[in-house]
């Protein structure tokens, strides 16, 4: 409630006259008077002597000195609001009291589980630690809102534990077939007539000649009782193929191949290119481009890419695609007679050739590829200069920047040693540059997977192989 104000000077002045007899009354007079301002002065001059208003033109200047204007702290309004202060002290004080009270008791609620009703052991503990009694549990809803947890969490949470009761199964419906009719509607479905027609069409040519018998999600029931609803024929079952897991230590230990076409000078004509790929070092063993793919092609390609790398028995481990010409029986007995591994991947899966695919959009994505190639010999001298460069000048981001003919041949740790001398020169000379302090250069990684298990943590120490031993397989960098 707001202190009375009185109004202002400019509308009115209050004028005291000893000799006027009492009233309650007031006048006013001036410009302008409104009923908002009037009634503050009408309160304060109740029971009083008779207070009037006039305006300050209508006074002379020896009435002027009798001029008392209304007071602004009135005792009964002072009076008024210290009582109104105190309510609402005593108000807030209420509403902490209770709050606290709601926060101890879902405390020890939420500690023991168990509900806090009328006569429990807990709530005589609440009321000798000063709580309140528990009468009716919608007491709670109040302290709940204050605290701020929603009653769908707070009253499950008060149950007490316990089994829960087990469900009540439900009994037959009082209109089921007699067992004697379920039987008879089964001979039916199983009659000359009808063994060969769903129980849709059974239904519709009752319905049509009668008698009606039931309908037809019964029928479905009755067959379902006896296992008799499943397909007529046996379905195919595809055979589960097992998902690749390759791993290579070092190179030549494991090639990825697989073929794409090549668009020729004119629309339906294309070539095939043979790429086999070493997914360690990332180096192009070997590659072909022939107007057309065939078995025999395959295991020529397959034949002098192996005399070339200098292959022994039992080395390597060939990974492509399923396409006619690497699922052919030349290509089998060839590597068969080289003793050489071969893998698959799984049907409709191109996740499990990723070093191939990925090699051949490297390539197809390259600034000199061109949309069609004008003849066979053209094809081949593009793919020429173009393996050429990748092998032997571009640097592979899955190689810690390595070109593959440093990896596949050797010479990674060497380029590695020179790089980090450089980057110790550089710092060196610039140390501010450096706040982690001397960067070391990372190497290639030293296994290659295709399909890693996500459960394998980590690799076994492998012995290197004596013929790879000039190839960096697993020794350390030492400067």
């Amino acid at each position: 409630m707001g202190r009375l104000k009185r109004p202002p000077q400019r509308w009115f002045h209050a004028i005291v006259a000893a000799d006027s007899p009492p009233s309650t009354s007031c006048e006013f007079s001036g410009k302008r008077m409104n009923a908002r301002a009037a009634r503050p002065l009408a309160h304060c001059c109740a029971g009083r002597d008779s207070i009037r208003p006039i305006s300050r033109s209508g006074v002379s200047s020896a009435a002027r000195a009798d001029w008392a204007p209304v007071k602004r702290g009135d005792d009964e309004v002072v009076a008024l609001l210290e009582a109104q202060l105190e309510a609402a002290h005593r108000t807030i004080e209420g509403l902490r009291s209770k709050r606290g009270k709601a926060e101890r008791i879902i405390d020890v609620q939420k500690r023991s589980r168990v509900p806090v009703g009328p006569g429990s052991k807990t709530a005589k503990a609440l009321e000798d630690r000063g709580g309140e009694a528990v009468g009716k549990w919608s007491w709670c809803g109040p302290r709940l809102k204050v605290v701020g947890i929603p009653r769908s969490t707070y009253y499950p949470s008060i149950q007490a534990p316990g089994p829960r009761p087990p469900k009540q199964r439900r009994g037959r419906s009082l209109r089921r077939l007699p067992a004697a009719q379920r039987a008879e509607i089964r001979a039916l479905l199983n009659s000359e007539r009808f063994r060969d027609l769903p129980p849709r069409q059974i239904y519709a040519t009752l319905l049509n000649e009668g008698p009606y018998v039931c309908y037809w999600r019964t029928m479905y029931n009755i067959l379902h009782e006896y296992d008799e609803v499943r397909e007529r024929r046996n379905q195919r079952v595809h055979s589960p193929y097992k998902k690749p897991e390759l791993l290579a230590t070092a190179p030549n230990k494991v090639w990825s191949w697989d073929i794409t076409k090549l668009r020729g000078p004119q629309k339906w004509s294309s070539y095939k290119l043979f790429v086999m790929l070493d997914i360690y070092s990332r180096y192009v063993v070997g590659w072909m481009v022939v107007p057309g793919e065939s078995g025999g092609l395959a295991a020529e390609f397959i034949a002098a890419t192996c005399e070339r790398q200098g292959i022994r028995p039992q080395q390597l481990t060939i990974h492509s695609d399923r396409d006619p010409a690497m699922i052919s029986k030349t290509y089998a007995q060839l590597l068969a007679d080289l003793r050489v591994e071969r893998s698959y991947i799984r049907p409709y899966c191109s996740n499990d050739n990723a070093y191939s695919e990925s090699q051949f959009k490297t390539m197809k994505y390259h600034s000199d590829y061109p949309v069609r190639f004008g003849s066979l010999e053209d094809a081949r001298a593009w793919a020429r200069a173009f393996f050429d460069c990748y092998n032997n000048q571009h640097y592979h981001s899955g190689l810690a920047l390595m070109r593959p003919s440093t990896v596949h041949y050797g010479q990674a740790r060497a380029v590695q040693s020179q790089r980090q001398r450089v980057l110790a020169a550089a710092y060196a000379e610039n140390r501010e540059r450096f706040p982690r302090g001397l960067p070391k250069v990372p190497r290639p990684p030293r296994q290659a997977w295709i399909n890693k298990p996500s459960k394998l943590d980590a690799l076994p120490f492998v012995l290197p192989d004596p013929a790879q031993a000039n190839h960096d397989t697993l020794a350390p960098l030492t400067l």
